[in-house]
């Protein structure tokens, strides 16, 4: 009886885990030579699990509280074990009081390669470096998960971040491209940093506004959409100062689409200010903007 009450135990204690993620991940292989070789399914599975029932943070959630996101891994080449690949990331949330999934990140990072060997183990260590892969894909699950707590609380994220600095920071010594500010000036090294710099506080601020402002939509559409243009303007404020920010560019990645469609419909708000903002702080989308009702 007591072994059977353990097993219930242990099995019990293994389903209240806190897995954090709902994640997606795609491997893609049409560019390599044979893309229906079992090393790539395999590769896809493995990275499923790892990144779905890893306990990043050790919060226990319910399934419908998990962060819904995807990682899509386009491998370009290889030899032997050595594989070179892009990774998009993107996770969404949902909005209060409505069934519509919101984008909260969207980034294309084209600087990774990493060695993989068929049935090889996944463990994740923030403190030492195993591969590059577990290293990318656990530095992108910190980061879907930072910012995701950055729209309910501000600066509530800051301990995702601190964790995907130690894997950036751990990572440099392996000489992969993409952890070394030396690598340019749009990667992790630099994704890391500014979320973490008092310099980039207010993206972080208009972060945290800005789904504010989306919650209230189903309460009161008129005030939500002042509020989310005021969260959109206060980024001037960081235009001012640094005009080419990386950040400015990671958020309107992920919501160009969404801005457009908010002021392009719904009560109406004053937006002459915004356009000129947006197409100042934000020009590669000012086809976008263009369709703004005045």
């Amino acid at each position: 009886m007591r072994k059977i009450v353990v097993f219930f135990l242990l099995v019990s204690f293994g389903f209240v885990q806190g897995q954090q993620l709902n994640c997606t991940v795609t491997v893609n292989a049409q560019k390599m030579g044979n893309p229906n070789q079992q090393i790539y399914k395999t590769l896809e599975t493995s990275l499923n699990e790892f990144v779905n029932k890893t306990d990043w943070t050790g919060q226990t959630l319910k399934q419908q509280e998990k962060i819904n996101c995807s990682m899509y891994i386009t491998l370009i080449s290889n030899s032997s074990d050595q594989f070179t690949a892009t990774i998009q990331v993107q996770s969404s949330r949902p909005v209060y009081n409505s069934s519509y999934e919101t984008p909260i990140l969207n980034i294309n990072d084209k600087d990774f390669s990493f060695t993989y060997t068929e049935f090889e183990n996944l463990v994740f260590n923030a403190n030492s470096f195993q591969s590059n892969l577990v290293s990318v894909v656990s530095f992108y699950s910190y980061v879907i998960i930072g910012i995701d707590k950055d729209t309910f609380e501000f600066k509530s994220g800051d301990a995702n971040y601190q964790t995907a600095q130690t894997i950036a920071t751990v990572a440099q010594q392996s000489n992969y491209k993409g952890w070394s500010q030396l690598d340019g000036n749009q990667n992790r090294y630099f994704l890391i940093n500014d979320l973490l710099l008092p310099t980039y506080i207010e993206i972080r601020k208009t972060i945290f506004d800005y789904h504010q402002g989306l919650d209230l939509m189903t309460d009161n559409s008129k005030s939500a959409k002042e509020k989310v243009k005021t969260a959109l303007l206060s980024l001037n404020k960081l235009y001012n100062s640094k005009p080419n920010a990386y950040l400015t560019r990671i958020f309107f990645d992920a919501k160009s689409d969404e801005v457009s469609s908010i002021f392009s419909g719904g009560p109406s708000v004053t937006i002459t200010d915004l356009v000129d903002n947006l197409n100042k702080i934000s020009p590669m989308n000012s086809s976008k903007w263009a369709t703004l009702k005045y």
